[in-house]
């Protein structure tokens, strides 16, 4: 547990500066880029989001299973190869497509008339792919340190360009674009030059389709995914139109603090994971990891919940950010519960049966194209919060299911749920009374305290805590 939340720690680090400048950028954002311009760039990046899912093929996933099922370091440097070469390959493929058929893409998308804006989001694509092809070598040699260097160069040559492009020289929606995609190019060359020697040409047939019988079962998964995470920006802009985008992702963007969690999580997880060898001691591990990486997403969860008003209007003074707010609690509790989903799949990649994983993600994407199509219409932006939510819950308990089907796990049901229901209990009273921003913070930060009250923790955890703070009141008074 404490070498896991290292190496969480240290691979967040990248993810944690983004997201803190992505948020912190905000206000720079709604003061340069009019709701539409924003609105606009959500929907692109969505588009992106989608195409980076469909050319990878699930070859990504299979990278990390192929290179620990030997230790043999010739046969590590072939997995490399072929997963860089396809990856490579591909990438080129969607840059080529985004240049020539901008047109109809804008066109598909709802953006007639942004051609431009579509061929950078292309360039995008091809850097975001083969970078984080490039970086994930970094994840299966567990070398956080080396990852979280690349991250932040990354994040601080794309903060640079941003502001410059954005700011400076007013380029809008373009600028946006631009610049985040500036550092991961920039990035992206120092680290082929660093790999120059381990990514000699070679391209196992043989291995990229066993990856494949291995990914492609993954590959209707992540579009489900897609369907589920992006597709109410697309709804959003049919019913209304980009400025509704634009302040639905403002709100997305203050619950996206949660994903910084849960991107830090999943970077160390897999390659963690995988690396415990025998069966029981990782059944014991995942159960505890489940338990405590939902305490720390809801504690942030009813920290963003009960301080949502004050964030919407301190970061868009000049947008009347309330209805932001009102969907920032939605959205993040639907984080903590895709940070659940996706902490138990483990079980299933382990298993090596990720061939229902599909259905299952399936079902929750259909959900959420239902009630974004029967809650928009008549509830706004709060249809979309509530329609993720309520996907994200279904893929929950469908993953759960099969999980424990085909590799058991001692999950700790009864600490799960009361650790949700306090959280979600104290930040709808936040929300109902209407809580000033002071007592919203000492409410969140009281949240482990109240769940003393609620039996939450095991009488071992209870006497180290005790032992903490005996120890700190010695240290306090000497």
């Amino acid at each position: 547990m404490g070498r896991l939340a290292q190496q969480s720690l240290v691979y967040g680090i990248g993810g944690v500066v983004s997201r803190l400048v992505a948020i912190g950028l905000i206000p720079i954002y709604t003061r340069d880029l009019h709701k539409g311009g924003y609105g606009t760039v959500a929907i692109l990046l969505s588009g992106e989001a989608l195409m980076v899912i469909a050319l990878r093929a699930g070859v990504q996933n299979a990278f990390f299973r192929f290179y620990y099922l030997t230790s043999d370091p010739i046969k590590r440097r072939t997995v490399v190869r072929t997963a860089f070469w396809y990856t490579m390959t591909a990438a080129t493929v969607g840059l080529a497509l985004g240049l020539v058929f901008a047109p109809e893409i804008a066109s598909a998308l709802g953006l007639s008339g942004h051609t431009n804006l579509v061929r950078v989001t292309a360039v995008f694509l091809w850097g975001d792919m083969n970078y984080e092809q490039q970086a994930s070598i970094f994840r299966a040699e567990q070398r956080s340190t080396s990852y979280a260097i690349a991250s932040v160069s990354n994040v601080l040559i794309t903060i640079c360009a941003t502001v410059l492009l954005v700011v400076v020289l007013k380029l809008g929606p373009m600028g946006m674009i631009v610049g985040n995609f500036t550092g991961t190019l920039c990035v992206y060359v120092v680290l082929l030059l660093y790999r120059a020697r381990l990514l000699g040409f070679e391209f196992d047939r043989r291995l990229y389709l066993a990856m494949e019988h291995f990914g492609l079962p993954l590959l209707p998964s992540a579009l489900a995914l897609w369907a589920t995470k992006f597709s109410d920006r697309l709804f959003l802009n049919h019913y209304f139109d980009t400025k509704t985008v634009g302040v639905y992702s403002l709100g997305v963007q203050i619950a996206s603090a949660l994903v910084l969690l849960i991107t830090a999580f999943q970077l160390a997880w897999p390659a963690f994971a995988y690396a415990i060898e025998d069966d029981d001691e990782a059944r014991h591990t995942y159960a505890y990891v489940l338990t405590y990486y939902l305490f720390l997403m809801t504690w942030a969860a009813v920290g963003l919940s009960l301080l949502a008003p004050f964030l919407a209007h301190f970061l868009a003074p000049t947008w009347h950010g309330r209805s932001s707010a009102n969907v920032i609690p939605l959205l993040a509790f639907g984080n903590v519960i895709f940070a659940g989903y996706s902490a138990m799949t483990i079980g299933i990649g382990r298993a090596r049966k990720t061939g229902a994983n599909w259905i299952i993600t399936g079902v929750g994407a259909l959900v959420d194209v239902v009630l974004n199509i029967v809650l928009i219409p008549r509830i706004g932006i709060s249809g979309a919060a509530i329609a993720l939510l309520v996907a994200y819950a279904t893929m929950f308990l469908g993953i759960s299911w099969r999980a424990q089907h085909v590799f058991f796990v001692p999950y700790q049901w009864r600490r799960i749920v009361t650790l949700l229901s306090v959280g979600a209990a104290l930040s709808v009273a936040g929300g109902v009374f209407s809580i000033p921003t002071p007592l919203a913070l000492v409410l969140a930060i009281a949240y482990p305290l109240v769940l003393f009250v609620f039996g939450f923790y095991l009488a071992p955890e209870r006497r180290q805590m005790a032992a903490l703070a005996r120890r700190a009141l010695r240290l306090q008074h000497s």
